[in-house]
């Protein structure tokens, strides 16, 4: 809660007004806009890559080449958020608004990175990198989920403004 005009208390928003105006200025939020659905269409077709292989056994080159590209698009989009993050509140990560989406962001590179890992080593079976890549895909789903939670708390903020 912050303080107000007369004394009287409210929540204070994702945004303060000077930090709606830097996000609405700033390259990084289309650069976000575009990366984000692009980076969901990876995931679905990966998903469902990923899923045929473990089911079939059969395309494991597909799949393999589909969570690459998948975390291709996770390490752009987290490395312009932290940018977006930095000229928006000042801050490369963790920013009192996207606090528990940035934690929780780093649980998802994690496991693509445990996924890579796997691959690259040779220290897991095909089957065990493909669940690894499930994990990190279910964590990632709930990911995008907190940020379109706050996409839409922004977008009411902004209507009631």
């Amino acid at each position: 809660m912050r303080e107000i005009a007369l004394g009287s208390t409210r929540p204070a928003g994702l945004y303060s007004p000077e930090q709606r105006a830097r996000r609405d200025a700033t390259i990084w939020t289309p650069v976000q806009a575009v990366l984000a659905p692009l980076q969901f269409l990876a995931f679905a077709v990966s998903l469902v890559l990923v899923v045929h292989y473990l089911a079939t056994g059969t395309g494991y080159g597909a799949a393999t080449a589909s969570i690459i590209v998948k975390t291709g698009f996770l390490c752009a989009i987290m490395v312009t958020g932290a940018i977006w993050e930095k000229a928006v509140f000042g801050q490369y990560l963790f920013a009192p608004a996207f606090f528990w989406e940035d934690v929780f962001s780093f649980l998802v590179i994690s496991l693509h990175a445990l996924y890579l890992w796997a691959l690259l080593s040779g220290g897991m079976t095909p089957q065990g990198q493909m669940v690894v890549a499930l994990a990190a895909y279910a964590a990632y789903a709930i990911n995008a989920t907190q940020f379109v939670l706050k996409l839409r708390q922004a977008r009411l903020q902004g209507a009631a403004a």
